[in-house]
């Protein structure tokens, strides 16, 4: 195909382009960046880590939106349409626009005879939207690791490191160290660069220090302390207190929102974040697929939980989530993830797992998940599916209205998941 024409038809042209789906450097995205002049004039905001970034660009929209601001929000993966991945103004980018923004990158990018990934061409796609709609503010969530990262093409205003776990281990290492290693370059020497790892490896400390990054660590530069029917932030920018609880399931909500709180302070002279615009932001924050109760009976979790550290979140949101007879999981994770790790961290919340093959070349069986997960100490019932929408079938139909269902392991379970159980409800 040499003329995409619809958003379907671009986004199979864009995979084939390189030989891999995932290529670390920067050096072929800096000369698409250079070719197509991306020299964004509005603040950019670049949040890593393992976990805790969606729920942080999530945060940080809708803080920005309450106060009046235009935000450009690039997120990876989605869950059901690409459109996801690039929002303007807290809406999901048009296809027409992505088209416009794809042909564009192409351009440049042939020209330039450079091969691209299919998620560097959506991260320059991503800027040069922003950049054509003005936007007065973008919140750029990294993809994989950060010092060879597409995103890292471009200079954060202030960088935000979510968290450093065990995830990926195959590109970026396989100790905290070595991954903090790679995460840490996304902080800019003279510029904020805010930590919300409660204790970051040395590698990122010491990197912050080595370029002269201004570091914000919490539990040292700003904290959090939660109270009865609210919280209170504190951090150099200034104290907040009677914050409401954010809308975003589990306690450890609140270091993720501290630390935008804290990146928005950093960033104050460029853009005024008032305390009611915080309070606004909390309550109305949305993100889909992280622990995400759909509303009805039987209760329906989707949690993409796809590492041992969002697991353990996962598992401490199901001790609190109360009141549940029984608790069904439909499962499924891709093979080059820590399953064990994973199932090992679930397996007591857990009384039925309904397990299943996703699609593509990185799937597991659902006998090699049943051996997991024997594997992984489970004792539990387990029963073996064809795909994740006779898993929820099975889920909806075993499970009592005092019961809850959990769909969880992937990006690709929770958007098969999804699908299911809406279809399934008026």
């Amino acid at each position: 195909m040499t003329n995409p024409v619809t958003l379907s038809d671009w986004l199979e042209y864009i995979e084939r382009q390189h030989p891999q789906s995932i290529a670390m450097g920067l050096e072929r995205v800096n000369v698409v960046r250079d070719a197509l002049q991306l020299k964004p004039d509005f603040p950019v905001i670049t949040v890593g880590g393992t976990n805790g970034k969606g729920s942080a660009c999530r945060f940080l929209e809708a803080m920005l939106t309450h106060a009046g601001y235009c935000a450009g929000v690039y997120t990876s993966p989605h869950l059901l349409r690409y459109n996801e991945r690039v929002r303007i103004g807290s809406r999901d980018a048009e296809d027409a626009d992505l088209v416009r923004a794809f042909a564009a990158v192409e351009r440049a990018r042939a020209a330039s005879g450079v091969p691209l990934t299919y998620f560097e061409i959506g991260t320059l796609a991503a800027v040069w939207l922003f950049i054509e709609r003005r936007v007065e503010v973008a919140v750029l969530e990294v993809g994989l690791g950060g010092r060879l990262d597409a995103v890292n093409a471009f200079d954060a205003d202030v960088a935000l490191l979510m968290s450093v776990g065990l995830d990926h281990m195959e590109y970026l290492g396989d100790t905290r160290e070595a991954i903090g290693a790679e995460k840490a370059p996304i902080f800019r020497a003279g510029r904020p660069a805010v930590c919300a790892d409660a204790d970051p490896p040395s590698s990122v400390t010491d990197y912050a220090r080595r370029i002269g990054a201004n570091l914000l660590l919490i539990g040292r530069d700003f904290s959090y302390e939660a109270q009865q029917q609210q919280w209170c932030y504190r951090g150099p920018g200034g104290n907040r207190y009677g914050l409401p609880p954010p809308a975003l399931r589990g306690t450890f909500q609140l270091a993720n929102a501290s630390a935008c709180i804290t990146a928005l302070d950093a960033v104050r002279d460029r853009l005024p974040v008032s305390t009611g615009d915080i309070r606004a932001g909390l309550v109305a924050v949305e993100n889909p697929g992280r622990f995400q109760v759909l509303p009805g009976r039987p209760a329906v979790i989707l949690d993409v939980a796809h590492n041992p550290h969002a697991a353990s979140a996962l598992a401490l949101n199901l001790v609190q989530m109360t009141g549940y007879s029984k608790t069904l999981a439909v499962f499924s994770m891709l093979k080059d993830k820590d399953v064990a790790g994973v199932v090992r961290l679930l397996r007591g919340h857990i009384d039925h797992w309904l397990v299943a093959p996703l699609e593509g070349p990185r799937a597991m069986s659902a006998e090699a998940l049943q051996q997991s997960l024997r594997n992984a100490g489970v004792n539990a019932e387990i029963t073996m599916c064809i795909n994740i929408e006779e898993a929820c079938d099975r889920a909806y139909r075993t499970a009592g209205d005092g019961d809850r269902i959990l769909a969880f392991g992937s990006f690709l379970t929770v958007a098969a998941a999804m699908t299911a159980f809406r279809n399934r409800r008026p």
